[in-house]
């Protein structure tokens, strides 16, 4: 099933809660747009395309949720969704482009209060759908580059998780298995909510893809000994220079490629690439609740003292000269990316 998806019957969103796999398969349902934005911001979804897919529905729900009686009032009332709902995850590019994008579209629409509703509903619908069909293109593309016999280290997740569905990087590695090549994943575990642990393995598994977890500090091993022929991550947000923000540890992975020859690309939707931004200097980096690295437990204990501090940054820039590729659902970039990647990136 998809990640997020819109119940008609009762005018809701569904998502599955992702905080609470692999041991719980669970469908959370959601009628008002502020809880939306929290299960945004709790990691119930995650991964950039599936967050703007999360956020679109979000403001289907706000338009249903209204009571509001004039074509006003309800434009008045999504605009405080999208405030709302903007605030969520400050990195993932895609939330605030799926707003924009519907409010742009449905901006002339005046006939009614409910007819105003079904356009918002009707775009956030075509977005979770073309989000399908993007990923399945990229993977077309990316697949092209990975061989047969390849082993592969992945970050993070990637997978139909992380999108409305199919997947970005992942996607990658799953139609190049599709494609009958031989290959095998080494998994990040993605510290510290370990989402190639928890998530990435369970997709793999699902897929029936050979792979290993390895702890994210071990990728420099297998890179230097010549056991790693491809890295493949996604990216929440890409800057006009080919500079990539993507989850925390993805800059180490690619200095160790960088070191050792071994090419890394970037897997993302042209909605993730922000030509606004200049270089990834400007791209705001979240930094979340320290709990997640204190409370992490070994052995049924707390790792750290109680006392402890800490900092929980949750995305790093990977600079574009550590970039082999961006795939794109128009094809591989290839540097210059402050060339190159224009062209590929629909306008508006």
């Amino acid at each position: 099933m998809r990640t997020v998806k819109w119940n008609q019957n009762n005018y809701t969103l569904e998502m599955i809660d992702q905080r609470l796999l692999p041991v719980e398969f669970k469908v959370n349902e959601y009628s008002d747009y502020r809880d939306v934005a929290q299960a945004i911001s709790d990691m119930v979804v995650r991964g950039a395309p599936a967050i703007g897919g999360a956020a679109a529905f979000g403001l289907a729900v706000a338009a249903y949720q209204s009571d509001a009686q004039t074509v006003d009032e309800l434009r008045e009332d999504l605009n405080q969704a999208v405030r709302v709902l903007e605030k969520a995850r400050p990195t993932a590019v895609n939330l605030s482009w799926a707003l924009k994008r519907i409010m742009r579209r449905t901006a002339d629409v005046a006939d009614s209060p409910d007819a105003l509703r079904e356009a918002v509903l009707e775009e956030a619908q075509k977005i979770a759908d073309e989000d399908v069909q993007i990923n399945k293109n990229m993977a077309r593309h990316g697949a092209e580059l990975i061989d047969d016999g390849d082993t592969i280290i992945h970050h993070c997740n990637t997978g139909a998780l992380a999108t409305v569905d199919w997947g970005t990087a992942l996607g990658v590695i799953r139609t190049a298995h599709e494609q009958g090549k031989d290959i095998h994943v080494l998994v990040d575990e993605t510290r510290p909510r370990l989402q190639g642990a928890r998530l990435t393995a369970w997709e793999l598994d699902r897929y029936n893809i050979s792979y290993d977890i390895i702890s994210d500090n071990m990728a420099g091993h297998f890179l230097s000994t010549g056991q790693v022929q491809k890295v493949v991550f996604g990216a929440d947000r890409v800057a006009a220079n080919g500079d990539v923000a993507n989850k925390i540890g993805t800059y180490m992975l690619a200095l160790a490629a960088k070191d050792n020859d071994v090419p890394a690309y970037s897997v993302v939707p042209t909605s993730t690439i922000d030509l606004s931004l200049a270089s990834g200097d400007q791209i705001p980096i979240e930094e979340r609740a320290v709990d997640e690295v204190l409370g992490l437990t070994l052995m049924g204990q707390k790792v750290a003292p109680e006392q402890a501090s800490a900092r929980n940054i949750a995305f790093d820039i990977t600079p574009n000269r550590l970039i082999s590729g961006i795939v794109t659902e128009n094809g591989v970039v290839y540097p210059p990316f402050d060339v190159n990647l224009p062209p590929v990136v629909p306008e508006d």
